[in-house]
């Protein structure tokens, strides 16, 4: 329940008598005490060195960005991609100005707020002693300065950067949130520009500048995965191996597809993750031809395939899994056609991986299955995207395959006539001599799933 906060009005007028923010954070960073529970990101090193690679690809001139500002709703903050990936700050209303040429950098933060606090918990703010210490800014200051640093510091004529990409939050992707901000701008009852494009022109008509969008260089940065990436991508495809083993032993006739969603999205917090990656896909029978199926209102009979499509968000990266079974825990002679040829394609697109080879060449080893099958009048999707930070990540699709690089492949086959879809999907890794699936402990011959199918009582 929301507690009034009229209740709390005599702490309020307390706080706003309190002593005023610091510009600047001076405390040494061996002073303070992080409190528990916050951290950076996946660590300071992580964040620093994904801020210096980028100016290193940049060259020159003034960088800013700014994170998101507190929720609009009752949920908890989330911070944009782009933001998190440079700072490791989870935590609203933050901004970072940095220098590309001479490696300066400053983190500004709102000031204090202890009744936003009472009612949220931590927030990070400027006067935070254990900030520096947290992420490596030596420099930390109050937000609302930020628009007199720039007054002196930014050149009228010269360039500054920042990404003009859409922000992206938990459960975001770049595919829906572009679209979505171009219609509201060309909505002649909206025409709103989207936040990144409203910070560009705020920047070119206050300061005189240039603004150039760096997007392209983080792309760069983020479609080939450092370690800490590839061990938070591991964590997040356990997550989902997990809730999908639970959602196979739980399934028999009876059971609704909600209830298969509500069932895997408990395993993803249970195993530690922080949410969906994205909706979850759970289409029985006919609803398995919806690629994108989302209403989750059908209950499953004996003779309904299941395809599952749903993974979960961990450390703000993303998994991105998919099997297919029966309801009863028996394939039907169609839907066990259908799927073994999938299989074989999917193995066949794995077995192309490794350094050098392309997504092209992914794809041409699944279709050589499915053409030998005769069933292409079936497919009715490409094979392959990458996975990141967002569910269908950023990267260069014509680039060669290099370690550490990761896409899933994903071939499927729908029957709209017989009401029979099948998919199967997993994340994958390119490593020094081949591949990885990190998706591996999800059972995918039909002899294992038949196995696992309905041997579990916690739903019906």
């Amino acid at each position: 329940m929301l507690v009034a906060m009229t209740t709390l009005l005599p702490l309020l007028l307390l706080c706003l008598s309190g002593p005023q923010t610091p510009e600047s954070s001076q405390v040494s960073p061996a002073a303070a005490e992080v409190p528990e529970g916050q951290v950076c990101g996946l660590g300071a090193a992580f964040h620093a060195g994904r801020r210096a690679a980028l100016c290193e690809l940049v060259g020159s001139g003034w960088m800013v960005f700014r994170g998101l500002d507190e929720t609009r709703d009752y949920l908890p903050f989330r911070q944009d991609k782009t933001f998190w990936y440079l700072t490791g700050v989870e935590s609203p209303r933050a901004a970072l100005a940095m220098n590309a040429a001479t490696g300066e950098e400053l983190l500004f933060l709102p000031r204090a707020n202890p009744m936003l606090e009472v009612w949220e918990g931590e927030k990070w703010d400027a006067s935070d002693a254990w900030i520096p210490a947290l992420t490596g800014f030596e420099d930390v200051r109050d937000v609302d300065g930020l628009e007199d640093f720039l007054a002196e510091n930014l050149v009228p004529g010269e360039v500054v950067w920042t990404s003009l990409a859409a922000h992206i939050g938990l459960a975001g992707c770049y595919d829906r949130a572009e679209p979505f901000d171009k219609r509201a701008a060309r909505d002649g009852l909206d025409g709103r520009p989207s936040r990144e494009l409203a910070l560009e022109a705020a920047l070119e008509e206050t300061y005189g500048v240039k603004v150039k969008d760096c997007q392209t260089s983080l792309e760069e940065l983020r479609r080939v995965k450092t370690p800490e990436e590839i061990a938070a991508l591991r964590r997040a495809s356990d997550a989902g191996a997990a809730s999908m083993r639970a959602a196979m032993a739980n399934t028999k006739p009876g059971v609704t597809e909600a209830e298969l969603g509500a069932l895997m999205s408990f395993v993803h917090l249970r195993e530690g993750a922080t949410g969906p990656a994205y909706a979850p896909i759970i289409g029985a029978g006919s609803n398995a031809n919806v690629l994108h199926y989302l209403d989750l209102t059908r209950t499953l009979a004996a003779d309904h395939g299941v395809l599952v499509d749903y993974a979960p968000e961990y450390d703000h990266y993303v998994s991105d899994i998919t099997r297919t079974w029966p309801a009863s825990g028996e394939f039907s002679p169609r839907l066990a056609e259908l799927y073994d040829i999938v299989l074989e394609a999917q193995l066949a697109g794995i077995a192309a991986v490794k350094p050098g080879a392309t997504l092209d060449d992914v794809q041409r080893a699944c279709n050589g299955v499915i053409n030998a099958a005769d069933v292409r009048q079936h497919v009715l999707h490409g094979v392959s995207h990458y996975v990141g930070m967002e569910v269908h990540d950023v990267g260069g699709y014509r680039k060669p395959l290099e370690p550490g690089v990761v896409f899933t492949i994903e071939p499927g086959l729908y029957d709209q006539e017989a009401g029979v879809g099948v998919r199967i999907e997993d994340v994958i890794l390119v490593t020094e001599d081949g591949c990885e699936v990190l998706s591996a402990a999800v059972p995918k011959q039909r002899s294992e799933i038949e196995a696992l199918v309905g041997t579990a009582g916690l739903l019906r």
